[in-house]
């Protein structure tokens, strides 16, 4: 890996937001907004890496070449300071290969492979198709397990056999079962990072190495200050950062859904996003005048000016 900010026990560093995808008032990914975005995200938010093309940045909508562009503009922005992480993951697993593949040419210092989703494999087609996808670049992989979109989990003793293959390298966990993690941790080299907001705490405390997070986007620093302060031993100091930002959680979380508030969040702070594609629409009023409070509650200073 290339990136600077990966270490032996956190590979693709310890702060990651799944970032949005930016698009224009006419529906057009906006490649240039996107590294504008990408650049803030490392330099005022603090994230060691960047995932592109996760949930949060609605790739279910997005093609193949928007999504190459789109990691080659971030890449570009960004690749010299921070990890980029590439989303390649889909239910059709020679699919996954091409965009790992195509993820590769473009610069990415890793890949996020979701579980296959819809089709519900059992635990033998999940591993064979991580590993087939893991087999087809040098890329290192953090596998994504989140059961409540793709409708399976990754289990225990899968994930101990993916474990070893020389390239999957991390778990991001958003299926909130913090003892099998805390099994599969002390077990495997896998290193976990907190894929859920509500958990990101916790899951520090029982072995993960870092988050990746979506209300990164507005707390960045502040995720980043909390994880530095766990693992340098200030637990209190780690734990009144994670109060602090409970009303950040729930308002992004919590409401609508992580892209949609994560774009009205940025817009709030006065960084563009512009529209979602559909099916996704933008936040209500109502959603937006809670954000609005949370935010505030949760010390995010918001924008003279609302950018969208």
């Amino acid at each position: 890996m290339a990136a600077p900010t990966g270490t032996s026990d956190a590979p693709f560093g310890r702060m990651l937001t799944a970032m949005v995808t930016p698009f224009t008032s006419d529906g057009a990914v906006d490649y240039e907004t996107a590294g504008r975005l990408a650049t803030y995200l490392v330099d005022e938010q603090r994230n060691d890496g960047i995932v592109v093309s996760g949930t949060t940045g609605e790739s279910p909508t997005t093609t193949d070449d928007e999504k190459e562009r789109l990691l080659r503009a971030v890449v570009e922005a960004v690749g010299d300071r921070a990890t980029v992480v590439a989303g390649a993951g889909t239910n059709d697993t020679h699919h996954s290969v091409e965009l790992a593949e195509a993820a590769e040419r473009a610069g990415a210092d890793g890949l996020l492979l979701v579980t296959p989703y819809y089709s519900k494999p059992p635990q033998e087609g999940i591993y064979r198709h991580f590993t087939t996808v893991a087999d087809a670049t040098a890329l290192p992989v953090m596998l994504y397990d989140i059961p409540g979109r793709s409708g399976v989990p990754i289990r225990g003793e899968t994930l101990a056999r993916l474990a070893g293959h020389e390239r999957i390298v991390a778990v991001k966990d958003a299926k909130a079962d913090l003892f099998e993690g805390s099994q599969v941790i002390a077990s495997t080299g896998l290193a976990y990072y907190s894929g859920d907001d509500t958990l990101n705490l916790p899951w520090l405390s029982v072995g993960a190495v870092g988050c990746v997070s979506v209300i990164g986007h507005v707390v960045g620093a502040e995720i980043a200050a909390m994880i530095g302060a766990y693992h340098s031993g200030d637990v209190a100091g780690a734990l009144a950062i994670h109060r602090r930002l409970l009303p950040v959680v729930s308002a992004i979380m919590m409401q609508a859904g992580g892209a949609i508030m994560a774009k009205a969040a940025l817009s709030l702070v006065g960084q563009p996003a512009g529209p979602m594609r559909s099916p996704l629409v933008e936040a209500t009023p109502e959603q937006l005048a809670r954000l609005r409070e949370d935010l505030i509650a949760g010390g995010v200073k918001l924008s003279d000016e609302v950018v969208t």
